[in-house]
């Protein structure tokens, strides 16, 4: 199942935050499962106290929606332990034409290595070379050549080391030249059999051989082994009881990890040879392997955009992401896509207002905690229907859903613009609900702070100018303005920083005074604020 992010703009507001919560509610209410509600941003007072106040959990925060390993349909091969006979691993690369390498991991899940098809056969050869086998377990040793022990029960092998000899029939003395420690395989030579226990052989493994009875439950420090197999298989199959840890790579081993970014990810690959990557989760566990293949048409992030349309103000790597949707109630911005997208968006007061025109066409209707906060959501936003955004739908949705709750408008828009807390440093204040805009040939900050007590904001007014101007000067901007609305006053106290004539000119008749003016009736920063500026600079 797919993923898709609904997400609002950065520095959420209530409106942005609940809209998102809502329609990802709606969607997978109908069955298109999913929908995930996200933030950009850190919640502001407003939004907790709400969230607290009808039980609901914030959204999850998403960073970026830049494609990412864990975006990817990567290979989840089998794990292979580090004590793992070689002989497993190549039957499983032998089974699975597709896979070329195979993860070693330790106890804990973390990589120790890779093994692959050419490694495997680069250790074969050198038994070709080199006959010897070292310290091989004799459970692995076991496994691979369907043998069993048939010394003595109190005789007790752990390992399996020596030179490896195939004893063919020759005249003459058996095992001439051969010293202690070897590991002779025989058939039906007892003559053989009896010169390897002579000079202490390590291990004497019998291949298809009847004379296995003869020695069953003879006690001797050399191992007796009983096999199916026939004394060339048997050779073979005992270097392929080695551990896969002795032949897995483990040096310059090139690995990604599942928040890796696809670009970044391309990157290393093309400075590689390798055919398969392993990857890691957070923990540094192993949980798949990728390969070149992967790359080429990688899955994308899932997005629906509420509350914004502007890219500026959008999730970070939008332009990777799949735009499905656009809810929205603001002008129309720089969001564009190769392809039609579903997009609603309407000239009301509240984002959430539209999401819960689309619950009613439905015919669904939100539970009684979710249709509370979505009314406080349009309180919030339309500024208790003072702001010149209201429209008579907000209205009529915001008492439907209040109703729904059991809940007062009137005593629910005292507790929304009670709940911003005006103790916070005025860098906190200012980032809250702070946005950029581009107006003509100009480049400006707004930043929003609504209150039931604007004289009290306004007795922080020098620490205010002195972050706007530190803001303006980090940006470059030409304007940087904080509106220190007051639902009470249905006015804004104006706080800005550059040409005070451009204020003076935007909003005819006030009086501006040093770095400060009281726009009464101005509420809204998208319907008055920017509107304003937007006409005075053509």
């Amino acid at each position: 199942m797919n993923t898709t992010y609904v997400c609002g703009h950065r520095n959420p507001d209530t409106d942005s935050i609940v809209s998102a919560m809502a329609y990802a509610a709606l969607c997978n209410a109908l069955g298109e499962n999913g929908y995930v509600p996200a933030r950009l941003g850190h919640l502001n007072d407003e939004s907790n106290f709400l969230l607290r106040r009808f039980g609901f959990q914030p959204p999850m925060m998403l960073s970026t929606v830049r494609t990412q390993v864990r975006d990817i349909d990567f290979d989840r091969p089998p794990l292979l332990g580090i004590n793992v006979p070689v002989s497993h691993a190549w039957k499983i690369i032998r089974e699975n034409p597709s896979l070329n390498s195979l993860p070693v991991t330790n106890e804990d899940g973390t990589l120790y290595g890779m093994v692959t098809a050419g490694g495997i056969a680069e250790s074969d050869m050198q038994a070709i070379h080199s006959p010897i086998l070292h310290e091989a377990p004799i459970f692995n040793v076991l496994s691979a050549l369907e043998g069993h022990v048939i010394n003595c029960h109190d005789d007790v092998f752990d390992s399996i080391s020596g030179e490896v000899t195939i004893a063919l029939p020759t005249p003459g003395e058996p095992l001439k030249g051969i010293g202690p420690g070897s590991v002779i395989l025989c058939g039906q030579q007892p003559e053989v059999i009896e010169k390897a226990l002579q000079i202490h052989a390590n291990c004497v493994i019998l291949c298809q051989s009847s004379l296995a009875e003869k020695y069953r439950g003879m006690s001797s420090g050399t191992c007796i082994i009983s096999t199916p197999c026939d004394a060339w298989q048997a050779a073979r199959m005992l270097y392929q009881a080695t551990p896969v840890s002795r032949i897995a790579a483990v040096e310059d081993l090139v690995c990604f990890h599942l928040d890796d970014f696809l670009d970044d990810v391309k990157e290393a690959v093309l400075q590689s040879r390798y055919r398969s990557y392993p990857i890691l989760d957070a923990d540094d566990r192993v949980v798949g392997t990728l390969s070149r293949y992967h790359l080429l048409r990688p899955n994308r992030k899932r997005v629906v955009l509420v509350d914004h349309n502007e890219v500026g103000q959008s999730v970070p790597g939008l332009e990777q992401a799949e735009l499905v949707g656009i809810i929205d109630h603001h002008r129309l911005g720089d969001v564009q896509t190769g392809y039609p997208v579903f997009m609603r968006n309407e000239p009301v007061g509240s984002a959430t207002t539209i999401v819960a025109t689309m619950y009613q066409e439905h015919g669904l209707m939100p539970g009684e905690k979710l249709a509370g906060l979505m009314a406080a959501a349009i309180v919030s936003d339309t500024v208790m229907f003072k702001s010149p955004t209201t429209t008579n739908r907000d209205r009529r949705i915001a008492e439907r859903l209040a109703r729904i709750a059991g809940l007062d408008l009137e005593s629910l828009g005292h507790d929304v613009f009670s709940a911003s807390s005006a103790d916070k440093p005025a860098s906190v204040l200012l980032k809250t609900d702070f946005k950029e805009f581009h107006l003509a040939d100009h480049r400006l900050g707004i930043s929003q702070i609504t209150t039931m007590d604007s004289a009290h904001m306004l007795k922080r007014k020098d620490e205010f100018l002195k972050e706007m101007g530190r803001i303006q000067e980090e940006k470059n901007y030409d304007m940087v303005l904080l509106m220190i609305t007051d639902v009470l006053l249905e006015g804004t106290q104006l706080l800005f920083l550059g040409d005070r004539e451009i204020i003076r000119q935007a909003f005819s008749g006030i009086e501006v005074g040093d770095h400060t003016a009281f726009l009464r009736g101005v509420v809204s920063r998208k319907k008055q604020m920017v509107p304003a500026l937007a006409l005075l600079w053509g």
